[in-house]
């Protein structure tokens, strides 16, 4: 792989040189690499199509949890949590015991190695959010919740250079893997001012299938904002907010 340097940037393919764009910037690299037919059929590459299809798992499930989480995702993701997210995933489906190589699931594996994951690597939950917070969930009743006891914002929190406000933000997840579907609620507090003040004490709830037989993933933020003449602006449009998945209950 090479990177592109000049005015001029190409896209597409010359003397068997592909030149692409990427986040990384404008880059080239050798076109190359097996048939895809030969991969599909050549037994010498069964590891290979094993390797894909659970691959292939992870990415889509990924985007099951993306796309349950949305609402909250929205506001606190880097460019490269579709990636870092597969990634996590796939460790998971590797510590599947129950099905063979090429066949181990998400849903089968240990799903808690998920926990502590952070949507938004530009702004971890850990690095932002100092207040002793105290997560639980109940598979009886399906509540998810968070407390936090009173507290002061600038003391507690680290926010960005430009920060008047903020609010703290939870959801709860139930997924079907293999159903390919979801459920999700979400709870927030008001927009807060960020000063020296002691907050209320926090608590909130999300609350998904009572009894549910699924994973359950809790997800905990934190949103920045800035006030301008009375309204309520997202702070660099979200790019500093915190989102992380500080529980993952499996039956």
């Amino acid at each position: 792989m090479a990177r592109q340097t000049g005015i001029i940037k190409l896209k597409g393919t010359i003397g068997g040189i592909t030149f692409y764009k990427t986040s990384d910037g404008d880059l080239a690299r050798e076109k190359g690499g097996v048939d895809a037919s030969r991969i599909a059929n050549d037994p010498a590459f069964q590891r290979t199509r094993e390797n894909g299809s659970e691959f292939g798992r992870a990415g889509k499930g990924g985007k099951i949890v993306r796309n349950a989480i949305r609402i909250l995702l929205q506001n606190a993701k880097d460019k490269r949590v579709v990636s870092r997210l597969t990634t996590d995933l796939l460790k998971v489906v590797k510590t599947d015991t129950t099905n063979d190589r090429g066949l181990r699931t998400i849903q089968d594996g240990n799903m808690s190695l998920l926990q502590g994951f952070e949507f938004n690597i530009n702004g971890k939950l850990g690095a932002t959010l100092f207040a002793p917070v105290v997560n639980a969930f109940d598979r009886v009743t399906g509540d998810a919740t968070v407390s936090i006891a009173p507290f002061a914002p600038t003391v507690r929190v680290a926010a960005p250079a430009g920060t008047t406000h903020f609010k703290v933000v939870t959801g709860a997840t139930e997924v079907d893997f293999a159903g390919e579907t979801s459920t999700f609620e979400n709870d927030e507090t008001a927009i807060l001012p960020y000063d020296s003040a002691m907050t209320a004490a926090i608590d909130l709830t999300a609350t998904v299938t009572a009894n549910s037989t699924l994973p359950v993933i809790q997800v905990l933020g934190i949103e920045f904002y800035q006030e301008v003449n009375g309204a309520m602006y997202p702070l660099k449009n979200g790019s500093y907010n915190a989102l992380s998945a500080v529980k993952v209950d499996t039956v």
